[in-house]
């Protein structure tokens, strides 16, 4: 994405626009005072690639996520060449799934390597009172959404 400020312009790759929270939870971006964001490119997936967000929710009246995964496959000669995997409703930024897409890309699509993989994403959770809950729902969410884009 572009942004503006009163230091001139400068691009920021998605991936590192938002900020954990650490001492300073009031800022959620890596935006700067009187900055703005002017432009966003968001790059074509490869021909042939399939993707789909799965979001769960706790109704369908709640607009929020408990968990929700977006997942694009590319699948050439039975095995997937292509991966990316990201998660929300879990953490306090949208989070990029390194392990999982590593795991898959060169693999055949199937359940067990999308179970290894939602495993592989989630190795050291850390939990509160009552969010216990997500971390099965948060694998699972992964392993159906790459099984819907897989078919």
């Amino acid at each position: 994405m572009h942004a503006q400020g009163t230091d001139g312009r400068r691009t920021i790759p998605l991936t590192e626009f938002y900020r954990l929270p650490g001492d300073r939870p009031d800022l959620e971006s890596v935006l700067a005072h009187g900055e703005l964001i002017t432009a966003i490119e968001i790059p074509l997936l490869p021909a042939g690639a399939r993707s789909c967000y799965l979001k769960v929710r706790d109704r369908a009246s709640y607009e929020f996520a408990l968990t929700s995964a977006a997942v694009s496959l590319l699948i050439e000669d039975g095995v997937m060449t292509e991966a990316r995997v990201a998660l929300g409703g879990v953490g306090t930024i949208p989070w990029r799934a390194g392990a999982a897409e590593e795991m898959l890309i060169g693999a055949v699509p199937g359940t067990g390597v999308f179970r290894e993989a939602a495993e592989a994403t989630i190795v050291d959770p850390f939990i509160v009172s009552g969010t216990a809950f997500k971390v099965e729902l948060a694998k699972r969410t992964i392993v159906r959404a790459l099984e819907m884009v897989a078919r």
